[in-house]
């Protein structure tokens, strides 16, 4: 099997391209794989330091007032699709996946004008651009939310979940809160903002410091590797001081592998966090993002609020005092805690690389 992944912009639609691929790869120790980002979007660097050969398109997000940059934008989507005719050409593919971003709208539709089998994935409730474009012309649409069905042709959707669930609901890992200079027997609040870290869940972390410096829990914030220096700035500033139970990072790179020993997470609400969090089981304070898309963030934490699987907490709400509430009412009460432990788990699709692999596999001409 011959397979050509293409996402890119951000890491939630990266990270399930890629765990999707060493999920086929698994299956298939022979199957061939191309990926196919852009120059511009974080794929550049995550993706080469996987083994999957990768190529970039020259493309670029429209503007959403009117400007003369969407003539721009329309010129690279025309330039880039003709590229990515030339390699599929080249690689002939027996499918092309996509998983989000402006770089798959450009390969994708080049496959749909190809008479290539194309599948796309929706890891959100709510369908971005680059898939409602593909849509009507896609083979099949994988989605990781049942609220986006609605969005798309029926006959050719299915809920299958993210990928990134399954990789890491299977993860091993031997990961100690001791490396941090922690306890493992103690309860741990992890705080996290996303890879580059958030402004308004740092300062709501700041103003709870001398709150958390009384708690019997374990707090981790990761900052952001751009963020910490004005964090500790502004630490320094009010006079605080963290206790010994308390850590601020610039960055965790095994992620998956920390989440799984911490007992609360308070994070973003995009797809991949939620796919990563009810792998675990693991409850959740969810702060959506308000300068998302269609406010999907929003909707993705409603799905999981109402299974009673996370808290939410909109992000001018939330603030020192809120986040000490929320935290406390999980981390002090271990019974409402396994109950959104139990809820959050039931949610969570740990198979979804499978049922990915498996619609895959539906498309592919014989």
């Amino acid at each position: 099997m011959k397979v050509v992944l293409s996402g890119g912009g951000t890491g939630g639609h990266i990270y399930p391209a890629l765990a999707l691929a060493k999920i086929i790869e698994e299956k298939e120790p022979e199957a061939e794989f191309l990926y196919i980002g852009s120059f511009r979007g974080v794929e550049k660097q995550i993706v080469p330091k996987t083994n999957l050969p990768f190529m970039q398109l020259d493309v670029q997000g429209f503007s959403r007032s009117l400007s003369l940059t969407n003539f721009k934008t329309i010129y690279l989507f025309l330039k880039a699709t003709a590229a990515a005719k030339k390699i599929l050409k080249n690689f002939q593919p027996d499918v092309v996946v996509g998983t989000g971003g402006y770089v798959s709208g450009a390969v994708l539709y080049a496959a749909q004008q190809m008479g290539i089998p194309t599948v796309i994935h929706e890891q959100n409730s709510v369908a971005g651009v680059t898939n409602k474009f593909l849509a009507k012309n896609a083979t099949k649409i994988g989605l990781g939310f049942e609220a986006a069905k609605d969005q798309f042709p029926a006959d050719k959707t299915e809920v299958i979940g993210n990928p990134r669930a399954q990789e890491v609901a299977n993860l091993q890992s031997d990961f100690s809160w001791t490396s941090y200079g922690l306890e493992d027997d103690k309860k741990t609040l992890l705080i996290f903002g996303g890879s580059q870290g958030a402004p308004a869940i740092n300062l709501a972390t700041l103003d709870a410091i001398s709150t958390f410096n009384d708690r019997p829990y374990q707090v981790v914030l990761v900052a952001g590797p751009k963020r910490i220096d004005n964090f500790n700035r502004l630490l320094q500033e009010r006079g605080l001081t963290l206790g010994d139970h308390i850590k601020v990072l610039p960055y965790i790179d095994n992620m998956p592998a920390v989440m799984k020993k911490a007992d609360v997470l308070v994070s973003r609400a995009g797809a991949t966090s939620i796919a990563e969090l009810t792998a675990l089981g693991l409850p959740a304070i969810l702060v959506p993002s308000p300068f998302v898309t269609g406010d999907h963030q929003t909707k993705n934490a409603s799905a999981l609020v109402e299974a009673g699987a996370a808290l939410s907490i909109k992000e001018p709400d939330f603030n020192g005092e809120s986040l000490v509430k929320a935290a406390d009412a999980l981390l002090l009460n271990d019974q409402q805690a396994e109950a959104m432990k139990a809820q959050s788990a039931a949610v969570g699709i740990t198979d979804a690389g499978d049922r990915f692999y498996r619609l895959i596999k539906s498309v592919i001409k014989d």
